[in-house]
């Protein structure tokens, strides 16, 4: 594989639409679509930013899922408090400003945040990393006019059966099973 160009061609308010142009393996020029939410000038640039957190939350021995609604699919799924790394911000406070935002609890604890991992390496160079926290106090929506977010905790049983019957994003699936299973 090698990399013969690459240009933006759309400018969006959080996502950047590149097209790159390769030779794939048998030296035949392809072209390839992505996205990314920073700004990209070379292919050298790829996958260089981390771009946010994602915010597997426990208070207890509860797990905190919020039910939250996304345009990109035109309905509500499970998902994990997360957003986006503010210029200049720390992952520790990205962390509580989230929780505060999409929840109104606070955090109590951090027990481990995971290396930056690509979030849809298909179609994307967007990289987050997973924050395994404990958080306390109550629920009050300080969320914008643009997001609907109902959170609420619930127990290793309730997340198992919600795994049965509910939808949700794919890393908040997957932590919801690993907690179901007691091994967060």
């Amino acid at each position: 594989m090698k990399f013969l160009s690459f240009k933006k061609v759309w400018n969006g308010r959080y996502l950047k639409h590149y097209e790159l142009t390769y030779l794939n393996r048998a030296g035949v020029e392809k072209h390839y679509e992505m996205v990314s939410h920073a700004e990209l000038t070379a292919p050298s640039d790829l996958g260089k930013k981390t771009s946010g957190i994602s915010i597997a939350a426990t208070c207890g021995e509860k797990m905190l899922l919020l039910k939250e609604f996304r345009m990109a699919v035109g309905k509500s799924i499970y998902n994990l408090c997360a957003g986006m790394l503010e210029d200049g911000e720390s992952v520790e406070d990205c962390i509580r400003r989230e929780l505060y935002e999409e929840t109104g609890l606070t955090l109590k604890k951090i027990k481990t945040i995971l290396p930056p991992a690509f979030a849809a390496v298909s179609i994307s160079d967007i990289k987050n990393q997973l924050a395994l926290v404990e958080v306390e106090g109550s629920f009050s929506d300080h969320s914008s006019a643009n997001e609907e977010i109902r959170p609420a905790l619930y127990t290793r049983e309730e997340v198992a059966a919600l795994l049965e019957r509910e939808e949700f994003s794919s890393r908040a699936q997957l932590a919801a099973y690993f907690f179901s299973e007691g091994k967060i």
